[in-house]
């Protein structure tokens, strides 16, 4: 099934990640579950730039510093904005379209998008293009993000903050 971003949509992030050489498979080009991190690692810095912070973690602790390779495995999924309240965003689908191959050596420009904002979910959505070719999509892909009250593990409405900085501008 191919998913299409749609055309209502606000730019809220964008990065360059390098493509490094053990990214490639056995088919010299990039591994089809990379382009899920480098999803995962646009998405997790769009969320450190907008002051969310680890799960259990100060904005100050020395793994919050250090990003998210600093961070204790499994805790990615678990972003809050507020570690005191432990609620936040929590991803419950992802998915990926692949257009072209990527191979190193080279860098990605992502493009992250949010779109779609309800009572509790919103929609996230990237484009993945060389930066020396800028426009061709290689790949595009996205995710379900629902706000979580992560003690009770049940939705909760998405604060006003977080929807003003998810909603299109023209609606």
């Amino acid at each position: 099934m191919k998913i299409e971003i749609p055309e209502k949509k606000k730019l809220v992030y964008q990065m360059t990640i390098p493509i490094r050489w053990g990214d490639m498979d056995a088919m010299n080009h990039v591994n089809n579950t990379t382009y899920f991190r480098y999803l995962e690692t646009c998405r997790i810095d769009w969320m450190l730039s907008i002051g969310c912070c680890f799960w259990g973690q100060s904005p100050n602790s020395l793994s919050q510093k250090a990003g998210p390779a600093g961070a204790t495995q499994g805790v990615a999924a678990k972003l809050v904005s507020d570690p005191n309240k432990h609620e936040g965003p929590l991803i419950v689908n992802a998915f990926c379209n692949f257009y072209k191959q990527l191979e190193y050596p080279g860098e990605i420009l992502i493009k992250m998008y949010a779109s779609d904002p309800g009572r509790t979910t919103f929609e996230s959505w990237a484009s993945m293009e060389r930066v020396d070719q800028p426009g061709v999509i290689y790949a595009a892909g996205g995710a379900t993000t629902i706000w979580v009250d992560f003690k009770t593990q049940k939705a909760k409405t998405m604060p006003d903050w977080m929807r003003a900085l998810v909603l299109p501008s023209d609606s």
